[in-house]
């Protein structure tokens, strides 16, 4: 996830067992994620508001790496906030934000993020941005997905998906059987010591899957 985590801090977080079969330390990092999709006076949409709320361990992790949370209480005053603000904004170049829209079976592009701000709640690092689309579209069949294509992080749409404006939005849950099979088979057929370099890219196959159905 993030360009910048994967340089700024690999932190060897405790991994997920998904299946027999060695999954290494993916995922590393857990987010609740949010999504917010506005639109503009046309029904078009023109930007998703994004929230990620960290899990306990990465966050206290994070405290600890930027020297913040001296008093290990989980909290941070204004200073600290302030400086956290925007510790995962620092994208790498060719980095997505880890969320894809498309329509028509045709991907859309979205601009660079801009910063909504951050807060802590129950002791966990929460960020939100805004992503502009290039060109805004129409937004009927608009499809999101949230996910990070190496599955060093894993997202789940927990804190909800909204629209503001007049559509309704329908999720389907990732096929988790068929993802769980994807990531043995593609071990499988890889040496064990490659495995956590050369970890196969199958974010995509745990993301659910948002669709936007809009009156006319």
């Amino acid at each position: 996830m993030l360009g910048q985590m994967r340089s700024f801090v690999k932190f060897g977080l405790v991994g997920l067992m998904l299946s027999p079969v060695a999954v290494s330390a993916h995922p590393h990092i857990f987010v609740d994620t949010g999504l917010k999709v506005i639109l503009n006076d046309q029904g078009q949409v023109q930007g998703v508001e994004v929230s990620w709320a960290y899990d306990a361990l990465y966050s206290m992790l994070t405290f600890e790496d930027m020297g913040l949370d001296s008093d290990y209480d989980g909290r941070l005053n204004e200073a600290e906030i302030g400086f956290l603000t925007g510790f995962d904004l620092n994208w790498v170049e060719g980095f997505e934000g880890d969320l894809y829209l498309e329509a028509s079976g045709a991907p859309i592009a979205l601009g660079p993020p801009e910063g909504r701000g951050l807060q802590i709640e129950d002791a966990r690092i929460v960020t939100t941005h805004y992503r502009p689309l290039v060109k805004p579209v129409a937004a009927s069949g608009v499809i999101l997905r949230a996910y990070d294509p190496t599955f060093y992080t894993a997202y789940d749409l927990t804190r909800g998906v909204n629209v503001d404006g007049d559509c309704a939005v329908e999720v389907t849950p990732a096929n988790l059987d068929e993802a769980y099979t994807l990531v043995e088979e593609m071990l499988y057929a890889m040496p064990a010591s490659q495995q956590e370099d050369a970890f196969p890219e199958v974010g995509e196959a745990f993301a659910d899957t948002v669709v936007l159905q809009c009156t006319d």
